[in-house]
């Protein structure tokens, strides 16, 4: 089946690498989410992938306990470079070839990020992993994934959750709560919607970017979502 999508960039969670815990590297959650994006890759797609770091460290929660704010959040991208690497061994255990790409300079376990070695990357068939966020503090994975969505020219961000869409009240807690099959920007900043932080959504509408957001927990709805399903919650202009 034909994809919808060219070259596509995917947003994880560092909380979704911990698995039930939550905190952490769980190695089983770890093998299903490498398997899920190879199979994208291999339905001929240029994938890139980008990861928070809040399974182990978030740096505005350091921040919200007194720590400095520009330090907790440097850890904090240190962190993104650890799953980085994680998910790269992951990856390439099934055969899918990746590249670690760092906002961070650290020569010796990943490659300085440059926006036209990692569209070469892509166009030969290799998974890029954006690690260390945007490199500077203040600014999340969440606007970190707008940033370089913009500078690859990805066709679309797709938000891996533990949830299938994005909904008007936590679905979690409440069993009445409604899935939005589609939202504008403005609905989710006027909203206060938690789909990606206001910095996030503002580079997304600016730059025409749509959002899909994904359940990352039945397996194959990536490809669906490629393959052109509505299975989640679509954030575009209109």
């Amino acid at each position: 089946m034909a994809t919808s999508y060219k070259r596509v960039l995917i947003k994880l969670s560092g909380e979704m690498l911990g698995g039930k815990a939550g905190g952490g590297i769980d190695l089983e959650a770890l093998d299903w989410f490498a398997s899920e994006i190879k199979t994208v890759r291999d339905q001929g797609v240029q994938v890139a992938v980008i990861i928070g770091g809040g399974n182990i460290f978030r740096g505005i929660a350091g921040a919200a306990q007194g720590m400095d704010r520009t330090g907790a959040d440097q850890m904090g991208m240190l962190a993104t470079v650890i799953n980085a690497l994680a998910l790269q061994d992951a990856l390439e255990r099934h055969g899918c070839m990746t590249r670690v790409m760092s906002a961070l300079k650290m020569d010796q376990i990943a490659e300085p990020y440059i926006r036209r070695r990692a569209l070469r990357h892509m166009e030969k068939g290799r998974a890029v992993i954006f690690a260390g966020g945007t490199g500077s503090p203040y600014f999340s994975t969440d606007t970190a994934a707008a940033l370089r969505a913009a500078e690859i020219h990805a066709d679309i961000i797709l938000k891996a959750t533990k949830v299938d869409g994005v909904y008007d009240k936590d679905p979690m807690k409440y069993p009445d709560a409604v899935r939005f099959p589609r939202l504008t920007y403005m609905d989710v900043l006027g909203r206060g919607l938690k789909v990606m932080d206001s910095t996030a959504i503002s580079l997304c509408m600016d730059n025409d970017i749509p959002i899909y957001v994904v359940s990352f927990r039945e397996r194959g709805n990536l490809v669906r979502v490629i393959q052109g399903e509505e299975i989640g919650t679509l954030v575009t202009a209109s």
